[in-house]
């Protein structure tokens, strides 16, 4: 593959995913990101991802942040959203940094750097992150461990990687359709890609692209339909195929960054005879065993950091020693407390707007109730139990607590936490 430099960095010539992305950028453009910045100004919003990705660290705000394959506007975002950090986002595509240099000047992002670079010269960059962020991306390049390891390289020793690649079975559809153009030839022009549109539009109704297309925010855009049927080059990873990916990357997985659909004691499958037989295996089969069972997962969103990295930057949140009492509890921003049409017996219902699969529902007693009432992104699970004024603490609060945090209804703030507070 051709290289040439730019600057002080160097961006692929002559790969047809950079010729690809330069002609159909993706995402799509945007030009208006105040809605994003907005909600961010919540300061629990912050502090819910900062614990999500790292339980056990004080909050802070001051990050090097490496948005790796950008797009046109995830490194604004993330720069405009994050003012304290310091943000770089790199890409093959001319085009879609093009877009994310309109955005910066729109709302004159100091904070925001972007380079025309791959992923596998990133090192060119010299610098060290405490936060990567590559969505959607690996998964395109020849080498997807080498552009792995070439993340590896440049992450600090105690930062993590957010890292979504795409999963097989949700995207059966979407490979049948890839077949199918490979198979006519179909091209990349306005034509017949348009073609492509009429082609799909017209597929049997039973066709699995349909449900794939329906949970898209992006089916009706000739750029992403390109970029989902046409794109020169990408894979899929089931779930071991992933462990042994992270693995041989030299990463080491933490935890997914939505987790509830992995989990056998989570949504409709926990009332199955079987929820407890896949209890019993390890953490990584039960993974493999959830992503069959619900058959539709397109992606997978993982937190992973350095096999090399410390204990204490390690993701997982456990609820085995005495320090569960200590931790505090920050909502997510997705959660909705539903207290209307309600089950019998039910105070609320749980739900997180940005799980895909509708049966992760969690009813609530009234004690429960009062119990998240009392989450204010403050207080201990031992002071919410005294808050909600409970009567056997210790049992009805780690349960609780341990179910909302399976459901991917809060994360916790360990970095405090103690051995000598535990519920009584």
């Amino acid at each position: 593959m051709a290289v040439r430099e730019i600057g002080n960095v160097r961006a692929d010539v002559g790969d047809p995913v950079s010729e690809f992305y330069t002609t159909h950028p993706y995402p799509p453009p945007v030009t208006n990101l105040d809605r994003a910045r907005d909600e961010w100004r919540d300061a629990n919003r912050h502090r819910a991802e900062h614990h999500l990705l790292w339980p056990g660290k004080p909050y802070r705000a001051d990050l090097n942040i490496l948005v790796a394959g950008c797009g046109t506007w995830q490194a604004a975002k993330y720069a405009l959203c994050r003012p304290q950090a310091r943000v770089i986002g790199i890409d093959v595509s001319a085009t879609s940094l093009e877009h994310t240099d309109q955005l910066k000047r729109k709302y004159a992002l100091a904070n925001l750097e972007t380079a025309h670079v791959s992923i596998e010269c990133v090192d060119t960059l010299a610098q060290r992150f405490d936060l990567i962020v590559c969505t959607g991306v690996l998964h395109h390049l020849v080498d997807p461990e080498a552009g792995l390891r070439a993340l590896r390289s440049v992450l600090k020793p105690d930062g993590v990687l957010y890292l979504m690649v795409y999963a097989p079975y949700g995207r059966t559809g979407i490979s049948m359709l890839q077949e199918y153009c490979r198979t006519l030839g179909v091209g990349r022009s306005d034509g017949e890609i348009a073609d492509l549109r009429t082609a799909v539009a017209a597929l049997p109704p039973q066709h699995p692209l349909h449900t794939e297309l329906a949970t898209s925010r992006d089916a009706q855009n000739a750029d992403a339909l390109a970029d989902a049927l046409l794109n020169p080059r990408d894979q899929t990873y089931s779930v071991p195929e992933l462990f042994d990916f992270i693995e041989r990357g030299g990463m080491r997985f933490t935890r997914w960054y939505w987790q509830a659909p992995y989990l056998p004691q989570c949504g409709a499958f926990a009332a199955t005879s079987h929820a407890g037989r896949v209890a019993r295996l390890r953490p990584r089969e039960q993974f493999a065993a959830m992503e069959l069972w619900r058959g539709t997962m397109g992606a997978h969103s993982v937190v992973v950091s350095r096999d090399d990295a410390s204990d204490d930057t390690d993701a997982n949140v456990r609820f085995t020693d005495q320090r569960w009492s200590s931790f505090v509890p920050v909502r997510l921003p997705y959660t909705l407390c539903v207290e209307e049409r309600l089950p019998q017996g039910a105070a609320a219902v749980l739900l997180n707007r940005s799980h895909q699969h509708r049966d992760l529902l969690l009813t609530l007693t009234a004690p429960e109730k009062r119990m998240f009432d009392a989450i204010d992104g403050q207080r201990t699970v031992a002071e919410i139990a005294v808050q909600a004024g409970l009567e056997s603490a210790a049992d009805c609060a780690k349960t609780f607590m341990e179910r909302l945090w399976r459901y991917d209804q809060v994360v916790f703030d360990t970095s405090g936490a103690t051995s000598s507070r535990d519920l009584r």
